[in-house]
C-alpha cells in the first residue's frame, strides 16, 4: 500500500512484493540499496566495508547509507514487537481501492466542514 501511495506502478510493486529485484523496473542504484537492505535484514553481521563501498560507488552518500540502516533496523524492531504481542496483519491489500494521498497534509479533513488548518 505504501508504494501505491508513493505512485509506484503495479509492475514494480509486484516484483518487490515477490522479492524479485532483478525484474523490478527500478534504477540500478535503488536496486543496489535494496540488496543492501536485504543483507542488513537477514544477516546484518555479514555486512562488510565492501558492501558499503558498493553503495557509495553507485552514488549513495554516507548519511543516506546510515539512514538506510536506521530505517531497516526500525522496521525489524516494529515487526518483532508486533510478533511478540501477536498483532495480526491488517490485510490492507485486500481492502479494495488504494486510499488517495493527502496532497495538503497541513490540513485536517473534518467530515462535516471540509478541510481545516491543523492545530
Amino acid at each position: 500500500m505504501f508504494l501505491q501511495l508513493q505512485g509506484q506502478d503495479d509492475a514494480t510493486i509486484s516484483a518487490l512484493r515477490d522479492r524479485n529485484l532483478d525484474e523490478a523496473p527500478i534504477p540500478g542504484n535503488e536496486r543496489e540499496l535494496l540488496r543492501f537492505v536485504r543483507l542488513v535484514t537477514e544477516h546484518a553481521y555479514r555486512t562488510t566495508d565492501a558492501d558499503v563501498q558498493r553503495l557509495r560507488d553507485v552514488g549513495w552518500t554516507d548519511p543516506q547509507i546510515a539512514e538506510t540502516v536506521y530505517i531497516t533496523g526500525l522496521f525489524a524492531l516494529f515487526n518483532r514487537v508486533a510478533d511478540a504481542f501477536g498483532l495480526e496483519d491488517p490485510q490492507y491489500q485486500s481492502m479494495g481501492s488504494t486510499p488517495k494521498p493527502n496532497t495538503r497534509p497541513w490540513e485536517r479533513i473534518s467530515p462535516d466542514q471540509g478541510a481545516t488548518p491543523a492545530s
